[in-house]
C-alpha cells in the first residue's frame, strides 16, 4: 500500500511492505526478474508521478528500468525483492529537481516506512545520480540503503549536498535495527564532491557488518572518503580515495575478522587509513598505496585496539609522503593490548616511518608448523 505525505522539506512517497527479519527463507530467495517495467522519463515535473505510477503497478521479481533523465521531486523507494536499474551511466540520468530538497534521492522501504527491521534484497545498478546540492541546499543523501542482501554497482553520484551514500541502520525517523542487516555488496561506484561522506557507514548498535566495497572512485568529500561506523566482517578492497578534504580518506571503526587491501589512497586531511580493531579475530591491512602529494603532514596509516587483545597484520603497504608525517602508527587505544605483524611496508619521504605506542607489540608475524 503506498502513501504520499508532507513533512520535512520535500514530499515523499514510501511503501509499506511485510518485512521478514534475517530468516533462513529470506536467506534462500533468489532474484529472478519476471517482469520489465520501463520508465520513459522526460525530464520535467512529471517524471515523479510515473515513477510512482510505475511502482505502484510492480510486483516483487519485477526489474524497473529508468530511461533517459528522470527529473524526480519525490524520493523513490527501494522496494523489497525488485531490481532497479538504468540504460548505462549515460543513458540514464536521476536528478534532484531545484528546490526539492530530499532527505534521499533513492531510499530503502525499511527506512521510509520506519520498520525495526531490515529491508529485503534490492538491487540498483547502472546509472548517474545527480543530487544537484547547489539548488538544493538542505537536502541530504544520494543514496540510503537500509535492506540486506542488497547490490548498489555501477553507479555515478555527483554532488550531494550531504553523503553519497549511507547505508545506515537508522530510519527516517530514527528507528534502529532490531535485526542484523548483512551480506550486500557496493562496487563500481563514482562518487563525487559529497558535502559529507563520499560513503558513510552508520551503526549505531551492531547490525551492518559483512558487507564488501570495492573497485570505486571517491572524490573531493566534505569530510572522509570511506567512513564505517562499523566494519565488522566487512571486505574493503581496490578503492581509489583522492583529494579529501575534511577528514581521514578510509576510517573504519570495530575492524573484526575485516580486510582493507589494494586501496589507493592520495591527498588526504590528518589521516590516509584510520582503523580501530577489535578483540576477537583478526583483521588484515595489506598492498594498500597511501600517497601525499600536496605537501600536508599528519598520519598515513593509524591503527588503534577498541577492547581485549586486539590483533592485525598491516604487510606490503607503500606510503610516500613529501618529507612530512607519521608513516605507520600503532596505538593500543582502549584495548588491553594490540598485537601487529607488521612487515614488508615501505615508508619514505616521512618525518616519523613509524611510531608504537606503550601496550602494543610489534611482530614478523609467525609461521605455523604442520605435523603429520
Amino acid at each position: 500500500m503506498y502513501r504520499f505525505f508532507s513533512g520535512g522539506v520535500a514530499a515523499v512517497l514510501v511503501v509499506s511492505g511485510l518485512l521478514v527479519p534475517g530468516s533462513a527463507e529470506a536467506a534462500e530467495q533468489q532474484f529472478t526478474p519476471k517482469r520489465e517495467l520501463v520508465v520513459a522519463c522526460k525530464n520535467n515535473v512529471r517524471d515523479s508521478a510515473l515513477i510512482a505510477r510505475t511502482l505502484q503497478r510492480s510486483a516483487e521479481g519485477d526489474e524497473i528500468v529508468f530511461d533517459g533523465t528522470c527529473l524526480v521531486s519525490q524520493t523513490i523507494p527501494l522496494l523489497e525483492n525488485r531490481q532497479y536499474r538504468g540504460r548505462s551511466r549515460t543513458g540514464t540520468v536521476i536528478q534532484q529537481a531545484d528546490g526539492a530538497n530530499l532527505d534521499a534521492i533513492f531510499a530503502s522501504d525499511s527506512y521510509l516506512d520506519n520498520s525495526p527491521t531490515t529491508g529485503l534484497s534490492t538491487a540498483l545498478r547502472s546509472m548517474t545520480i545527480k543530487a544537484n546540492s547547489e539548488n538544493n541546499p538542505d537536502a541530504h543523501d544520494a543514496v540510503v540503503l537500509r535492506s540486506w542482501q542488497t547490490v548498489l554497482e555501477d553507479v555515478q553520484i555527483s554532488d550531494s549536498a550531504r553523503h553519497g551514500v549511507r547505508l545506515t541502520n537508522l530510519s527516517a525517523n530514527g528507528t534502529p535495527l532490531e535485526n542484523t542487516q548483512v551480506n550486500g555488496r557496493l562496487a563500481q561506484l563514482q562518487i563525487n564532491r559529497s558535502g559529507g561522506n563520499g560513503i558513510f557507514v552508520e551503526d549505531t548498535g551492531n547490525s551492518v557488518t559483512d558487507w564488501q566495497l570495492q573497485d570505486s572512485y571517491i572524490a573531493s568529500t566534505g569530510d572522509a572518503g570511506i567512513r564505517m561506523q562499523n566494519a565488522a566482517g566487512w571486505m574493503i578492497r581496490g578503492n581509489h580515495i583522492y583529494g579529501v578534504e575534511g577528514g581521514p580518506a578510509l576510517w573504519a571503526e570495530r575492524l573484526y575478522g575485516s580486510s582493507i587491501t589494494d586501496n589507493y589512497i592520495e591527498d588526504f586531511v590528518g589521516t590516509g587509513i584510520l582503523g580501530t580493531v577489535q578483540g576477537g579475530s583478526a583483521t588484515t591491512i595489506t598492498n594498500n598505496r597511501i600517497f601525499q602529494d600536496d605537501g600536508e603532514a599528519g598520519t598515513f596509516l593509524h591503527v588503534a585496539g577498541n577492547y581485549g587483545d586486539a590483533k592485525v597484520a598491516v604487510t606490503g603497504n607503500t606510503i610516500r609522503g613529501e618529507g612530512a608525517g607519521i608513516g605507520l602508527d600503532y596505538q593500543k587505544g582502549n584495548a588491553d593490548s594490540l598485537e601487529v605483524a607488521s612487515t614488508g611496508n615501505l615508508v619514505t619521504e616521512v618525518t616519523t616511518q613509524r611510531q608504537v605506542g606503550e601496550g602494543v607489540t610489534v611482530t614478523e608475524g609467525m609461521l605455523a608448523s604442520l605435523t603429520g
